[in-house]
């Protein structure tokens, strides 16, 4: 099966990204470099995926999803 997922990546002060799967509800993840970051939510994802099909959930992915960014001057 095919699934698309949106990540939200966060630079950390001490460095590296913190990785959020906002589909998938606790799924985040950590990379000290963007690719680093990437393979892990990779990794991450499966993992959850594979947990959902085992236990015979829906797995939920962002294909029909609409997202903007929005900038506020205040």
């Amino acid at each position: 099966m095919n699934y698309t997922y949106k990540l939200r990546l966060v630079p950390e002060a001490e460095g590296g990204y913190t990785v959020f799967v906002p589909a998938l509800p606790g799924c985040i993840t950590y990379g000290e470099s963007i690719d680093e970051a990437l393979e892990m939510a990779k990794e991450a994802i499966s993992l959850y995926v594979e947990e959902l099909t085992e236990r015979g959930e829906p797995v939920p992915d962002d294909s029909n999803t609409l997202e903007y960014s929005l900038s506020l001057v205040a």
